[in-house]
């Protein structure tokens, strides 16, 4: 017979087999700093405009090139219960402002890595706290080629249909029986009135341009040509739905002829071709329209891909400036300037808190030290360089990435600006992340659930299974 072995007195014993547990400081508090730090320094060398990208291949073993760290920190699926917590702080930063992820990434880290420093030296938790060619239209481009004889219509008008370009289909199915040639060619002709009554009441409302959201008839497609008017067919409800707010149409169920408020209307509407792909194109002329679009170029899908982050990025950027619209200095003139007077305010304070103060000033470092290191230069100097100035008065002086040398420069004449809202948060976010993961004096990991893994070695998903 088994024997049953007792466990360990303690917090251990009230869990189940498998369970681990991780207290204090060595166990707990020094184990979650070198995991954040490790996930820092991972998206460190991302950060800025000459960091480096990373090759992540996720779970559904797809390969993401990218130095977006949102992307990355999504597609690695982070499992550490502390690395999480800066993951998340970089989520709510990501939802918050829309930018400024590896921001957080960057400053949590040194915050946790000076903050090590501090505990190590006896000091309590409790103290201390093919880019080139992209385009923007004014208007809508959809990747869809006509679907008639017309492919350019000026001074557009346009009905929108959310129903297919077809005709009436009955609720009931019937039989008919036709006997001869000649009831067969009525029944047909009958058909083909109906069709073109509705096309040519259509058109005689002034619309030339049709877009419906179904199928297109092979009669109406006929009947379409005949009044001269140019058709689109758009599959997508989303696409059909912002299309109606560009152009100022009402999108109608049925096939009727629309009064002059439920038609739209553009300058032009054409077809056209980026690189090898037809695209069909709504232009306004003005640019005041509701709604435009960004046509990118790139030379790989990668590059597209990171392009189109980039594009997010900066549309998010100007929805912060909607909301505040001031701004700070870049290229780690405000981390620097920040780090000066928290510097110089540590030092007027008394007994243990002034250590803390100071390491959190110091942790400011670690932005310009990143940038500086992506582009190749020595950190030291830069960040010897911008105390230098900064003392002197030179608030809005940062790292010139351009430079081949370590060298700095006014960062406000060179339009390089940061959205106060996203530096805010950021460094908001980021000390909150660090301040829970160093409160955390024990470490609990349930049992992973049991049950069946997915099967591997078929990685096509979409391929049927034949054997």
């Amino acid at each position: 017979m088994a024997l049953h072995v007792p466990k360990a007195p303690g917090f251990a014993q009230m869990l189940k087999d498998g369970a681990k547990h991780f207290s204090g400081l060595e166990e707990a508090v020094y184990r979650n700093i070198q995991a954040c730090k490790e996930l820092a320094q991972t998206t460190r060398t991302a950060y800025g405009p000459n960091g480096m990208n990373k090759m992540v291949i996720n779970r559904l073993e797809k390969l993401f090139v990218t130095n977006d760290a949102a992307t990355i920190l999504r597609e690695l699926e982070v499992q550490h219960p502390a690395a999480k917590m800066i993951v998340m702080a970089s989520h709510m930063q990501e939802q918050e402002v829309g930018d400024g992820t590896n921001f957080v990434l960057v400053f949590a880290g040194a915050l946790l890595e000076l903050a090590e420093e501090l505990l190590r030296i006896g000091l309590s938790v409790s103290e201390g706290s093919g880019i080139y060619s992209s385009s923007v239209l004014h208007g809508m481009v959809f990747k869809k080629e006509t679907e008639g004889d017309v492919t350019s219509v000026k001074d557009a008008k346009i009905a929108v249909y959310s129903c297919p370009f077809d005709g009436m289909i009955t609720e009931t199915k019937g039989t008919v029986l036709i006997k001869s040639a000649e009831e067969l060619m009525n029944f047909s002709k009958g058909e083909e009135n109906l069709m073109d009554a509705q096309v040519k009441a259509i058109a005689s409302t002034g619309a030339n341009v049709i877009v419906t959201g179904g199928k297109v008839a092979d009669m109406a497609l006929h009947y379409a040509n005949k009044y001269n008017i140019m058709l689109v067919r758009l599959n997508s409800k989303w696409d059909l739905r912002r299309l109606c707010k560009t152009v100022g149409a009402t999108a109608l169920p049925r096939l009727t002829p629309p009064v002059l408020e439920e038609m739209g209307h553009c300058d032009s509407v054409y077809l056209s071709e980026v690189g090898d792909t037809q695209v069909v194109v709504f232009k306004h002329e003005k640019e005041d329209g509701a709604i435009s679009t960004i046509v990118l170029r790139g030379s790989t899908d990668n590059l597209m891909d990171d392009i189109e982050r980039a594009v997010d990025d900066g549309v998010n950027t100007f929805k912060v400036l909607t909301r505040d619209k001031r701004l700070v200095p870049g290229g780690g003139a405000t981390e620097i300037e920040l780090a000066k007077q928290i510097t110089s305010y540590g030092e007027t304070c008394p007994g243990l808190e002034q250590y803390a103060i100071k390491k959190f000033a110091e942790a400011f470092e670690a932005i310009p030290r990143a940038l500086a290191e992506n582009s190749g230069v020595k950190a030291n100097e830069v960040i010897s360089k911008l105390y230098a100035v900064h003392q002197e008065g030179n608030k809005n002086v940062g790292l010139d990435i351009e430079a081949e040398v370590p060298a700095v420069k006014d960062m406000l004449e060179a339009n390089i600006l940061d959205t106060y809202l996203g530096k805010y948060w950021a460094i908001k976010l980021a000390t909150n992340a660090a301040v829970t993961v160093l409160r955390v004096d024990q470490i609990i990991m349930a049992k992973p659930a049991g049950g069946p893994k997915p099967p591997s070695g078929k990685k096509d998903w979409d391929d049927d299974q034949n054997d």
